[in-house]
């Protein structure tokens, strides 16, 4: 599965051709379907996501769960694969961006990319500056270090571990 790191900005040209970044170029040759990325709104943000097809096969497999609620798999259903656009990777390592996917996001002459870890983003560079200076004041608010985090899931690990013994 592909792993997405860091932020980039990239020049979108009159055909809608990007070049994805690339640190993502790499990790996506090491997917089952190198040359593919799949693209979709965001649930959350005014925004796209993307990920390879390892990810969206691990996505499939979760549906499957009975703890999954009815409607949680229905919207995931209908708004990740029912939405979702596939795209190759030309020569030069770049995408064309779907016209509608465009439009949902506002990216316009520049598309951020930012990695988050198994997909990516891609936002309008001013919209992405403006959510991360939200997300920083929540970070500050709620006092998050990145040693909480650890120690957090540490525990629960712990506490996953006792249960099997």
């Amino acid at each position: 599965m592909a792993v997405f790191l860091s932020t980039y900005v990239n020049k979108v040209d009159r055909k809608g051709r990007v070049s994805i970044p690339a640190q993502f170029r790499q990790s996506l040759a090491k997917s089952s379907l190198p040359g593919t990325i799949y693209l979709w709104p965001s649930l959350n943000h005014q925004a796209l996501e993307g990920a390879d097809q390892d990810y969206l096969d691990v996505l499939s497999d979760s549906l499957e769960s009975p703890d999954l609620d009815a409607d949680e798999r229905e919207m995931i259903e209908t708004f990740i694969f029912g939405k979702l656009v596939p795209v190759s990777l030309d020569n030069e390592g770049r995408i064309v961006l779907p016209r509608e996917l465009a439009e949902f996001a506002n990216i316009g002459e520049e598309a951020s990319f930012i990695g988050r870890r198994k997909t990516f983003q891609l936002w309008e560079p001013n919209a992405l500056k403006a959510h991360e200076a939200a997300l920083r004041d929540q970070v500050v608010r709620k006092d998050i270090s990145l040693s909480q985090i650890v120690a957090k899931a540490q525990r629960g690990a712990a506490g996953r571990a006792g249960e099997g013994a």
